[in-house]
């Protein structure tokens, strides 16, 4: 999947939906259930630490994947289906992120808390005959800067474990990446004061790769277990900051689940 360098990605990802729409709205299916069918439960989710002097971050919160009437939750994406698009639909969507951290270590001393992105925008989930296909074009309304995604996830079965091997694309705007990740002038001089040697940094926009794998493990009745692993590329735009100490993260989750159908 070939890496975009440039913002105006998300400009074309939301021309490609309304391509999509006018191209084979017809093909969706435009049934919708009156009732939540999916899986919901509990998880136990954890990330890598990226900024330094920081430890692998672990929390308990609920897990759900499914759909009710127009609505549906995809894990840590939301949303509401709006027009038919080709297999699809155009979505609304806002991202539920855990990306932000208390600069709470004498190593980030003088470096303010940084609060979770929000990101809200369009999306699409568009089945193939080889897999799901997930594009999402959103503006932070944190950074104010601009997250977009495209992932790729097939499914096969083996011995009874249904896997999603899963290969995506990851771009984050300059004002995005400086929220996160970014030094001001006055931060590095509020750390240089207090024995700390980070510098001033204004960080560029990002664009970051992305393999992982799920799987279902029925277990009994409706009963399963939900398991994801991801692992993150950083690009340089990252790894230049002076708050980061790692160039790739790997995240996942582990959910204990119950089926709705």
């Amino acid at each position: 999947m070939p890496l975009l360098l440039k913002s105006s990605w998300s400009h074309g990802l939301t021309l490609a939906c309304c391509c999509l729409w006018s191209g084979g709205a017809a093909q969706a299916q435009q049934t919708y259930t009156d009732h939540f069918v999916g899986d919901f439960g509990g998880a136990a989710y954890a990330a890598s630490a990226l900024v330094k002097s920081k430890d692998t971050s672990v929390s308990a919160l609920p897990y759900v994947y499914g759909d009710w009437g127009r609505t549906f939750a995809r894990v840590d994406t939301l949303g509401i289906k709006t027009l038919p698009l080709a297999t699809g639909h155009l979505e609304g969507v806002l991202r539920v992120s855990q990306e932000g951290f208390d600069a709470d270590t004498a190593a980030l001393r003088g470096v303010k808390n940084r609060s979770n992105p929000l990101p809200v925008g369009v999306g699409t989930f568009q089945r193939t005959a080889v897999g799901g296909v997930f594009l999402y074009a959103m503006h932070d309304v944190t950074s104010g800067g601009t997250l977009a995604e495209a992932t790729y996830a097939a499914r096969f079965e083996v011995a009874g474990v249904k896997l999603y091997p899963q290969a995506g694309v990851e771009y984050r705007s300059s004002a995005y990446v400086q929220h996160l990740y970014g030094v001001s002038a006055q931060e590095a001089a509020a750390n240089q004061a207090a024995g700390g040697a980070l510098t001033a940094y204004h960080a560029g926009s990002s664009t970051i790769p992305m393999l992982g794998l799920a799987a279902t493990v029925p277990l009994t009745g409706a009963w399963a277990l939900q398991l994801q692993w991801r692992h993150k590329w950083m690009d340089n735009a990252i790894k230049a900051s002076p708050l980061v100490g790692s160039v790739n993260q790997n995240t996942g989750f582990a959910a204990l689940t119950y089926a709705l159908k």
